[in-house]
């Protein structure tokens, strides 16, 4: 798709979150740490559910995999340019680039509205179907509401930036986020952008206002039922869906904040930008982690294997280095200390 010819400028210029060099420096540590523990994190549940058998046939698990995938592809679209902008004088972004940022900003977050909504579902069958929970929930139905997911977001952005990125940009430039969003860029086109404006709010404000108020109905709808069947299995539900409405606020109260409500302050944009892109992906994995006694155990299961592997690795070494002895004298002295050491290390783990 080709841009207009009335496009004169080539890029934006980022403002981020303050101009002062002392506290660029601060929040340059700050945001490189928190982009780092999010790839951590999420990877570690990413590699947890893909190499436990146990988790990854189990649907919930399976869902919680591709939600970390998209947490980390989400933060990976915006903290990186925005934690390499903190230690440089000019903070532009290529006109492309930023359309580009865009278009995979809504694309993901449109495949993780979709997801989450899934996710609500799973919860539902699973707490007041459990006796047809597998049989509906099944791996061929998990893998078509993971691609429904992904065709949703394209259709969600694509509705989108079909009509951005033939918008004329001829000054000013200034972009005053930490990233290229729709509601700020399309302000600065050189033409009318009411009715853009208008399908930004319907499509990504109102979308996301009616999945959260729907969420929240399913899961009422869902311990209402579980009150109905057995009082003591309503804890238990609580319990389990705590979790998931947790990190349905975190994901839609910005999203609906940033679309659908008309905040005239930038600095509240700015928190809100943050607070999506770097926040909400950074708890996703501590909130399924931390009280979920099954990926605990997973994880235990997956350090004891690690370790085993490492001690098998060792000892095999330390079993062919005698034959090795007689060829290489004194020098092979050193070798049996060091594979004896990491017997050690690998038993003491």
């Amino acid at each position: 798709m080709k841009m207009m010819n009335s496009s004169m400028i080539s890029e934006f210029v980022l403002l981020g979150l303050t101009d002062t060099w002392e506290l660029e420096l601060f929040f340059f540590f700050i945001f490189l740490l928190a982009y780092a523990a999010i790839m951590a994190g999420n990877l570690l549940v990413v590699v947890t559910i893909t190499l436990d058998s146990r988790l990854h046939s189990t649907p919930m698990y399976f869902l919680l995999g591709n939600l970390s995938f998209l947490d980390m592809s989400i933060s990976t679209i915006t903290a990186p340019k925005m934690v390499a902008d903190f230690v440089r004088k000019n903070k532009t972004i290529s006109l492309w680039g930023c359309m580009a940022q865009m278009f995979f900003l809504h694309f993901l977050g449109g495949s993780e509205m979709t997801l989450l909504i899934v996710m609500a579902v799973d919860r539902y069958f699973a707490i007041c179907k459990p006796l047809h929970y597998t049989t509906i929930m099944n791996h061929q139905v998990l893998r078509g509401s993971v691609l429904l997911s992904w065709a949703v977001g394209f259709v969600h952005t694509m509705s989108q930036m079909v009509f951005t990125i033939t918008l004329p940009f001829c000054g000013p430039n200034i972009v005053d986020n930490i990233f290229c969003d729709l509601p700020l860029v399309i302000k600065l086109a050189c033409t009318e952008t009411y009715v853009l404006e208008l399908l930004v709010i319907a499509d990504s404000g109102l979308l996301s206002f009616i999945s959260f108020i729907l969420l929240l109905i399913s899961y009422i709808v869902i311990l209402v039922t579980v009150r109905r069947q057995s009082s003591g299995g309503l804890s238990r539900a609580l319990s389990t869906l705590s979790a998931h409405i947790t990190v349905v606020t975190l994901f839609f109260g910005p999203c609906i904040f940033i679309y659908a409500w008309p905040f005239s302050s930038f600095s509240v944009d700015k928190f809100l930008s943050v607070f999506y892109s770097v926040i909400t992906p950074l708890l996703n994995p501590i909130i399924y982690t931390l009280r979920n006694q099954e990926m605990k155990a997973a994880m235990s299961r997956l350090r004891r294997w690690e370790a085993h592997s490492l001690v098998i690795g060792a000892s095999r070494s330390l079993w062919l280095l005698p034959a090795e002895l007689g060829q290489r004298g004194t020098l092979g002295l050193p070798l049996l200390l060091v594979s004896g050491l990491r017997v050690l290390i690998a038993v003491s783990i």
